[in-house]
């Protein structure tokens, strides 16, 4: 399975999701981690960046919500404890067991 982290250099929350990112895949080895800059508004509006982080699950956003706009913000996540910056692990334990 593939997951691209998308991320913006603004926002701090991609270090959170990275983290949970690295640990998915020491659990689970065939998880292939790849990381991708997204660092002008341009390459934000052709890609569909709906704010950072973002990740793509085999290329799709599992998070994504169909009215959201496109550009370099920071990204909210509805998360059992409330909003948050990054999904939870068990989210993205959750998202990837069923990608």
């Amino acid at each position: 399975m593939d997951v691209t982290l998308l991320y913006f250099e603004g926002c701090p929350n991609w270090k959170t999701l990275d983290r949970h990112l690295a640990t998915l895949a020491t659990e689970m080895p065939d998880l292939k981690v790849t990381r991708r800059l997204v660092d002008t508004a341009e390459l934000a509006q052709e890609i569909g960046f709906h704010g950072s982080p973002s990740i793509l699950v085999d290329g799709s956003d599992p998070f994504a919500r169909p009215a959201a706009a496109a550009g370099l913000t920071c990204r909210v996540y509805q998360t059992p404890a409330g909003p948050a910056g990054s999904p939870t692990l068990a989210q993205l334990r959750d998202v990837v067991a069923h990608g």
